[in-house]
């Protein structure tokens, strides 16, 4: 059983700052910087305070694959990550992962200084920029677009490799349109203060998936098999901590965006602040866990199979515990 005490957070692009080194004893959590790890920082203040029911160490990384590893290592317990990683880690280690949360629903928006998109049919003959070829935003756009009747030579997809970019092309070109999570929505508004929403990913994904479609699940909290099964109260533990810290973000905005900012999450308070309405911050276990995700993995197996892992996960990947 796990020690219960204090954490530390390691950040640093998801490398140890110099001299620390990884407390086997702690369980071992890790995170995207983003909305995943918005959503924890009170957690996380409180295990510094000693006010948790188990000793943490948090890594926050700015890409998906640096926690892969550790996981399949089994270096890391616990870890925050894209809804699809999920199930392609599942299938690479053969079941080795189980998801225990949802953490973050749909926090993709299309964003443009003028006023021509109004409707998915309204790409049509435009250029969309956007990161991360083969990544939840380029799969969730890819299955509107089919949705709506689009195909990749209706619409030209310009991939960049951070948000950031995305942000400094909205920035240095009015007639840009660009397709962002937050909370780079809010920064990009902030720099460029004629720059309005033009489309809810989230919206747009529950008017044509259906009921059967799910619903546009972003992050998700895998455990490793293993783990769960020597430590099955620490888990418990975790999602009761980890249900209370996402409320705690939704409920008292501008406390948790000083946390937040704190942590260089999100470069500053009022950004933060301005923009955890919109990250759809959120805590689903158990049953409902399973029929949005089972869900929304359907609908990316059924476009492209490669998205999920090349197989849909089987029922032993939902910890369902209701």
């Amino acid at each position: 059983m796990r020690n219960k005490r204090m954490f530390a957070v390691l950040l640093a692009a998801g490398t140890m700052a110099a001299g620390m080194t990884a407390n086997a004893a702690a369980v071992q959590v890790g995170s995207l910087k983003g909305p995943t790890s918005m959503g924890l920082v009170s957690m996380m203040q409180r295990a510094d305070n000693g006010e948790t029911a188990n000793e943490y160490e948090f890594t926050m990384v700015t890409a998906a694959d640096e926690l892969l590893g550790k996981v399949v290592s089994g270096d890391m317990d616990i870890a925050l990550v894209p809804a699809n990683v999920a199930s392609v880690l599942y299938n690479k280690t053969q079941g080795g992962v189980r998801v225990i949360d949802i953490n973050t629903l749909g926090v993709l928006y299309i964003v443009e200084s003028g006023d021509t998109v109004h409707s998915v049919e309204d790409l049509k003959g435009k250029t969309l920029y956007l990161t991360g070829k083969g990544t939840t935003p380029d799969y969730a756009i890819q299955y509107l677009l089919g949705q709506h009747g689009l195909t990749t030579d209706d619409v030209t997809l310009e991939y960049k490799s951070e948000a950031t970019e995305v942000v400094s092309v909205l920035t240095e070109d009015e007639t840009a349109i660009g397709l962002l999570p937050q909370p780079f929505v809010t920064v990009a508004g902030m720099q460029n203060e004629n720059l309005r929403t033009a489309l809810d990913l989230t919206q747009e994904w529950e008017a044509v998936a259906g009921e059967n479609g799910g619903s546009l699940v972003t992050g998700v909290t895998v455990a490793r098999t293993d783990f769960i099964e020597e430590n099955a109260d620490v888990i418990a533990d975790f999602l009761g901590e980890h249900e209370a810290s996402a409320a705690y973000t939704n409920e008292n905005p501008a406390e948790a965006a000083e946390l937040i900012a704190g942590l260089e999450i999100v470069a500053k308070a009022p950004i933060a602040q301005k923009a955890i309405p919109f990250c759809n911050i959120t805590y689903i276990d158990g049953s409902e866990m399973q029929e949005d995700l089972s869900g929304y993995l359907q609908v990316l197996y059924d476009m492209e199979p490669t998205s999920v892992g090349g197989a849909l996960p089987g029922e032993d990947f939902y910890y369902v515990n209701d």
